[in-house]
């Protein structure tokens, strides 16, 4: 295939998803390649939110259409933020959010600090097929942010098996180990058509 529409407006996700499938496509664009403003997301699930945009984005330029919808969902808050990741704060503002975060789970000990990424994420082609798939990354929630990597939660999300945070590994560590990643996994061989 020659050319993806990666819907979002988000730098760090077109960097790592165009990253993973440069084998399935020869180029990468975006909303604000075609001058569009994002759909409004109102779904109350991840894959609700991921279609809206795919589908969009579709029917907006031709273009097969890759969404996604992530978020951190944290056991000892029932699932919270949620889908509401991105505005957990209201400010819409990645350090705003991970400190809400952290006041939530003040107190609250290492064991009871589960956590996971989730994405959903859909292609839609203009002839209007659509794939689903998912990718899931378990962690802790750290007491403090670390790293310079990353985006999001990174600095806050924690990996017992890496000993850091998110953002405290390299470029290439984290897309091998991502959500995205094995959402991207799951994706391509149904664009293979395996």
């Amino acid at each position: 295939m020659s050319k993806l529409l990666i819907a979002t407006a988000n730098k760090n996700k077109v960097k790592e998803i165009s990253n993973i499938l440069s084998s399935s496509f020869k180029a990468f664009c975006t909303f604000s390649d075609f001058d569009l403003d994002s759909p409004v997301e109102d779904a109350n699930t991840f894959e609700g939110n991921a279609l809206i945009k795919a589908r969009y984005g579709s029917t907006q330029t031709g273009l097969p259409t890759l969404a996604d919808d992530s978020g951190l969902c944290v056991d000892y808050l029932q699932g919270e933020p949620g889908v509401y990741s991105s505005r957990y704060a209201k400010e819409g503002d990645d350090i705003a959010n991970y400190k809400k975060l952290l006041k939530n789970l003040e107190r609250v000990q290492y064991d009871d600090r589960m956590a996971f990424f989730f994405t959903s994420m859909v292609m839609v082609f203009p002839q209007g097929q659509e794939i689903t798939v998912s990718g899931k990354l378990e962690g802790y929630i750290s007491e403090s942010p670390k790293g310079k990597n990353g985006f999001g939660y990174d600095p806050v999300f924690y990996l017992p098996e890496y000993q850091k945070t998110l953002a405290e590994l390299d470029f290439q560590t984290k897309n091998r180990i991502s959500h995205r990643k094995k959402a991207l996994e799951n994706l391509l061989p149904e664009l293979r058509g395996e």
